[in-house]
């Protein structure tokens, strides 16, 4: 796998396959799911709304994500690290308190039905689902025809793109534990799009992580723009060197000509 022009995510996927790796071996699975009812009511552990999208707790939905995650690269390269990340640190916080908090009203109506969410960051990737569906534009569309019969109907069948398994993917990922995971891909999906559509806060919109904690430093900046101007520079540099050259010339050959021959020159001028 190549993760050019994408630190993020390589950081991203290294440390959510290690955590999930780490997890199972320490037998801490238990520390990364919520269960409404006996967590947050009974002990207040309010701590798993920032621990529960550390991990996963199947090698199933670590597989998923880490696809999910890889594909959606791109969107950190027509971003950029720094927004990518600061993007994800907001989206992070919001679907860490929402989707439970959803749950602890919807509990009392369903019977008890919405009372365990999942670990993992699911309503995360969603949100990044929600920038690559409107950021990335489908290359091609095929379709799936329902019937062998050439002479069907043309409207018969389904119609998708290259983007669709993607989609399929981060679909198949949310449906591994509903209606939690289904819950928090909805959430991260509307996070996703608010932030998008300018819904949300003009200030989270536009905050920025460091651009140290990304690993773009300041002489690194200046770094790069001195090189691009010297890419300029060399671009122009034959045609400023002739008409340097050209220059230097005349006034060389202005040096020369003595005081009288300029004298002699302006009275020819004024006859």
């Amino acid at each position: 796998m190549t993760f050019t022009n994408a630190p993020v995510t390589r950081l991203l996927v290294l440390g959510l396959v290690s955590a999930s790796i780490g997890a199972s071996m320490l037998d801490v699975k238990h520390y990364f799911y919520i269960s409404i009812d006996t967590h947050l009511w009974k002990y207040r552990q309010f701590w798993r709304l920032l621990a529960y999208q550390l991990c996963y707790t199947n090698s199933t939905e670590v597989l998923f994500s880490a696809i999910s995650l890889y594909n959606l690269r791109v969107v950190e390269r027509m971003w950029g690290p720094r927004k990518y990340a600061s993007f994800l640190l907001v989206s992070s916080l919001l679907t860490a308190i929402i989707p439970p908090m959803i749950m602890v009203v919807l509990r009392p109506f369903s019977a008890g039905f919405f009372n365990y969410m999942p670990a993992g960051p699911t309503p995360i990737i969603f949100a990044i689902l929600a920038q690559y569906h409107s950021m990335v534009p489908h290359v091609y569309k095929y379709r799936v025809a329902a019937s062998q019969n050439s002479q069907a109907n043309e409207s018969s069948g389904v119609t998708l793109s290259d983007k669709s398994y993607q989609y399929a993917i981060a679909i198949h990922l949310s449906l591994l534990q509903w209606p939690g995971s289904i819950l928090g891909a909805f959430v991260g999906w509307v996070v996703g799009n608010a932030w998008r559509g300018g819904v949300m806060p003009a200030s989270l919109i536009s905050w920025r992580l460091p651009g140290w904690m990304v690993g773009l430093s300041s002489h690194r900046r200046s770094a790069e723009f001195e090189g691009l101007r010297r890419r300029l520079e060399g671009e122009n540099g034959p045609v400023t060197g002739a008409s340097s050259g050209v220059q230097s010339e005349g006034q060389q050959a202005e040096r020369r000509r003595t005081m009288g021959q300029q004298i002699v020159d302006q009275f020819r001028e004024a006859l």
